[in-house]
């Protein structure tokens, strides 16, 4: 059973999700459907830290996350992980980083379907040129995490 808590942010709500002890998903604006809202100590403790986060006092985040998806998305999605606060890397640098040099497509859809939006950083992977493409959570929220971190980095 899927549980969940609001957290607000500067970007709009988080939709902070708990499964057995584990974070199953941090999504903007959007509950599952059937999850019921109730509060957890790791949606308590995501919400600490996405709140720490936004304040600049958190750089790095510490949860228990419940992993699902294809072994070659579990590769990318730890590979986001390695990406510092403030910096980006580009969607063929992550797919090389994975051992797959040419599934730069295939990368851009793992980050589209990264189910821990702020937690796992998405935001941080950008096209070939350092262009803002894609973000599940739109261009805007995308930008926005990107300036919060470059200005939070100087």
């Amino acid at each position: 059973m899927i549980r969940y808590m609001l957290c607000p942010s500067p970007v709009g709500n988080l939709v902070v999700c708990e499964e057995a002890g584990r974070l199953a998903a941090v999504r903007l604006n959007e509950i599952p459907v059937g999850a019921l809202p109730e509060e957890t100590p790791v949606g308590k403790e995501a919400s600490v830290q996405l709140e720490a986060y936004f304040q600049g006092r958190l750089k790095e985040f510490c949860l228990p996350l419940a992993w699902k998806g294809t072994p070659f998305r579990l590769r990318v999605w730890k590979a986001l992980q390695d990406i510092p606060y403030g910096e980006t890397r580009t969607y063929a640098r992550v797919a090389e980083a994975v051992g797959s040099p040419k599934a730069v497509r295939a990368v851009g859809g793992a980050c589209h379907d990264n189910p821990f939006l702020v937690v796992v950083p998405c935001h941080r992977v950008t096209g070939s040129n350092g262009q803002l493409t894609g973000y599940a959570a739109g261009l805007e929220t995308k930008h926005f995490l990107l300036e919060h971190e470059r200005r939070l980095s100087l």
